[in-house]
């Protein structure tokens, strides 16, 4: 039973690991030649964790101490988790012992991955949760280090490397669409973000969309009788 949840979670966090090698390694890079330790680089990516948080860290971390725009910037940042940890709530409830570490590990792309869950039958939904977001987890911090430890050799040019977070984010939305029953719930999402993209623009865009998006799954949920459907 339990290789049998290693290999489904396995199977569908492919698309994270495949987004993470690349970014977790970039980030251990970046660390690397910012002046820090590999240390300091696989340290934060094991108790921050927070992703595109790590990268805008850095300029933080080398900067003038200024613990009042680090703590504004890393809320503008990762408000957007308060969202996602609403529509969580549900799968969540029974999390007992695993609810800090999965709170903890709901990054964007593990949200993704555990918000359409194909969870094998015989296997506890919980479980497979926490398996996928450890997981992802790993291959974060395994990235990072392969990235720290190289990153004294290698130069590496990062300029534009947020759009491979935004290529991941497709892939992943297409593969929910094409097995997803409902498409209700992507549609409500892509017209939420396109209505406050256009109305506040690309800078502050985010929260507003968040809220819109989180309101009108709500009413989608309430509507459909509080069924768990497909995030796509």
């Amino acid at each position: 039973m339990r290789e049998k949840l290693w290999r489904a979670a396995f199977a569908q966090t492919l698309p994270v690991l495949a987004g993470y090698l690349f970014l977790g390694f970039a980030y251990g890079v970046l660390m690397r030649h910012a002046g820090f330790s590999p240390l300091w680089a696989v340290g934060m990516s094991i108790f921050v964790y927070a992703g595109s948080m790590q990268y805008a860290a850095v300029p933080v971390l080398t900067g003038a101490f200024d613990p009042a725009g680090a703590l504004l910037l890393s809320i503008m940042v990762n408000a957007r988790h308060m969202f996602y940890g609403v529509s969580m709530l549900g799968r969540y409830r029974r999390a007992g012992k695993w609810a800090p570490y999965l709170i903890f590990s709901l990054t964007d792309e593990t949200f993704s991955v555990n918000v359409a869950a194909k969870v094998p039958q015989g296997v506890d939904e919980t479980a497979f949760y926490a398996a996928a977001s450890a997981l992802d987890h790993a291959y974060w911090v395994g990235a990072t280090l392969l990235g720290a430890m190289l990153g004294g050799v290698l130069t590496l040019e990062v300029k534009g490397i947020e759009f491979v977070m935004t290529a991941l984010f497709v892939t992943i939305f297409t593969d929910q669409w094409l097995n997803a029953k409902r498409h209700g719930p992507a549609l409500l999402g892509l017209a939420g973000a396109a209505v406050c993209l256009a109305v506040f623009g690309a800078a502050n865009f985010m929260l507003p969309a968040m809220a819109l998006i989180t309101g009108a799954l709500l009413i989608w949920r309430s509507v459909n009788g509080g069924a768990k459907g497909a995030a796509a």
